[in-house]
C-alpha cells in the first residue's frame, strides 16, 4: 500500500519556483531518501509535505487521503511527522517535557506512557537525562530526542531532514543504527540526508533533486552505481 503520493508537485517563493512539478512515492514500510545538492528543494520538499509552505501546483495523498491544503497541525494528527533540519527541541524545557509535547495528539495518557517507555528504551541516554534541559544535551543527545519526540506521535509517515548534521562521525553512526532499527521495525521513513552514502546504504529507494526537479530514482543500489551520483555525492 502507498503511504505518501505526491503528484506534481509544485512550490515558488514569489517568482522563483523551488520545486517543479515533482513527482514521488514511498510505500508503507519503506524506506526512501531524497538526495541533492544544497538549494536543490530537499527541504521545501519536506516543508510542503508537512504543511509548512503551501504549494502552488499538484497534489500530496497520505493513505490515500488528499492532505495538500491542510493546516501542519491536521497533517499531524493524519499521523505524518516531521525532525526538522537542526534539530529543534524546546532547549528550556527538560527532556522529559519534550517527549510529553511529542504525545500532543494523544487523549490516552496510558498509551502516551507506553510510547514514553519505548522511546527511552530506544533512547538510554534520555532516559539519564530525563530531567535535564534540552538545551544542557549534547547536539547528538538533542537530535535522539528530536526523534523520539516524533516518535511519540505514533508517526504514519516520518520525515528525517539531515538528521546527521553537525555530529561528530560516532554519533552519525548511532544515528543511523537507530534509522536501521526503525527500518526494520517496518517504520515508514523518508530521509533528506547531506551524508548520501550512508542514505544509500540505509534506504530501498532513492531520488534525486537538481534545482527543484527530480532527475533520477530507483532502487537505492541502483542510485548508489549511478556515474553521476558516485561524482556528484559519493566522492566519486
Amino acid at each position: 500500500m502507498t503511504a505518501l503520493e505526491v503528484a506534481g508537485l509544485t512550490v515558488a517563493y514569489g517568482a522563483t519556483e523551488a520545486l517543479r512539478g515533482i513527482d514521488l512515492a514511498v510505500a508503507e514500510g519503506e524506506t526512501v531518501c531524497l538526495l541533492g545538492a544544497n538549494g536543490a528543494g530537499k527541504t521545501t520538499t519536506l516543508r510542503a509535505l508537512s504543511g509548512q509552505v503551501r504549494p502552488r501546483a499538484g497534489h500530496i495523498r497520505l493513505g490515500g487521503a488528499d492532505i495538500t491544503a491542510l493546516a501542519p497541525h491536521r497533517i499531524v494528527r493524519r499521523g505524518l511527522v516531521q525532525v526538522p533540519e537542526g534539530r529543534q527541541v524546546f532547549a528550556g524545557l527538560t527532556v522529559a517535557e519534550n517527549l510529553t509535547l511529542g504525545a500532543w495528539t494523544l487523549r490516552d495518557p496510558a498509551e502516551a506512557a507506553r510510547r514514553r517507555e519505548r522511546v527511552l528504551a530506544r533512547f538510554p541516554r534520555l532516559r539519564e537525562r530525563l530531567h535535564q534541559p534540552a538545551g544542557a544535551l549534547s547536539g547528538g543527545e538533542q537530535q535522539m530526542l528530536a526523534i523520539g519526540r516524533a516518535l511519540m506521535a505514533g508517526p504514519r509517515l516520518l520525515l528525517l531532514d539531515e538528521p546527521s548534521m553537525g555530529l561528530a562521525p560516532l554519533m552519525v553512526a548511532e544515528i543511523f543504527a537507530v534509522i536501521a532499527e526503525l527500518k526494520a521495525e517496518r517504520v515508514t521513513l523518508l530521509l533528506v540526508e547531506q551524508n548520501a552514502a550512508a542514505a544509500l546504504a540505509v534506504a530501498d529507494r532513492a531520488y534525486v533533486l537538481e534545482t527543484g526537479r527530480i532527475t533520477l530514482s530507483g532502487p537505492a543500489w541502483r542510485v548508489a552505481k549511478d556515474p553521476g551520483v558516485i561524482a556528484a555525492y559519493l566522492g566519486g
